[in-house]
């Protein structure tokens, strides 16, 4: 079995020395406890070791940092915009903290190229880099705590790589005006998966979106947000279409 990072195959290893020096200049500070950050650009086609018979990867670390990044970009929100609505608050929190976003923020400050996954069918894994975006944060927060890793978030990613002018005219995800419609439709709306496509890391989902017990539209993807999304996007398209003929 084959394993890359994506530029610096140097990082496959995740030699200490070289890790510790790509944290630095990445984000200004050097690493505590370097296997966190190991961890965190460990994805799980590459899982080798195991504690207590489970695979070792960054999915633990990925599910904090979301958490963490959630926090934080509610808090920043919150004072940042004193005169809007709960709606547009968490609306912009989606686009903040949305995969899309995030994959775009780790190519972008280099981190894609540490992490380590399996080289073969690495296009199915369409997530990896913000997964490991998140895996870092989590990691970074069990290494230096939250006030530290809030510090980081807000000056060395939110601060220095987010335009929020750009942000507030970025069209929010599918999934978030769907469901947004349908509450205020008073409509009954949910999410299905219908069927599982593959096995393995090529596994694919069916997802369909049935609003007041009819279906509206299907998604297929390599995880179910992603095929929620896909589903949510048709959705829209017709709902929109809908509101056209009928006005």
């Amino acid at each position: 079995m084959k394993f890359r990072t994506l530029k610096a195959v140097r990082f496959a290893t995740h030699t200490d020395k070289n890790l510790r020096r790509a944290i630095k200049n990445i984000f200004g500070f050097r690493p505590g406890n370097i296997y966190l950050y190991r961890l965190a650009f460990t994805h799980k086609s590459a899982s080798q070791d195991t504690i207590k018979n489970l695979r070792v990867n960054n999915e633990r670390l990925e599910f904090l940092g979301d958490a963490i990044l959630d926090a934080v970009a509610a808090d920043f929100l919150f004072r940042t915009f004193p005169a809007r609505d709960e709606g547009f608050l968490t609306e912009m929190r989606s686009k903040l903290v949305s995969r899309a976003q995030l994959n775009k923020l780790s190519q972008r400050m280099g981190i894609d190229n540490l992490i380590l996954l399996e080289n073969s069918n690495s296009g199915v894994f369409r997530s990896f880099k913000g997964d490991a975006f998140e895996a870092l944060i989590g990691a970074i927060y069990l290494d230096k705590g939250f006030t530290f890793t809030q510090k980081i978030i807000l000056k060395k990613i939110i601060g220095h790589y987010i335009d929020m002018d750009e942000l507030v005219t970025q069209e929010v995800n599918f999934k978030s005006k769907v469901i947004e419609w349908a509450q205020k439709e008073k409509k009954q709306s949910a999410f299905n998966v219908l069927e599982e496509i593959g096995t393995g890391y090529k596994k694919q989902y069916l997802v369909e979106l049935v609003v007041e017990g009819q279906p509206l539209a299907r998604g297929q993807d390599y995880s179910i947000k992603g095929a929620e999304q896909n589903a949510s996007e048709k959705a829209w398209q017709k709902i929109n279409g809908d509101s056209l003929e009928k006005a």
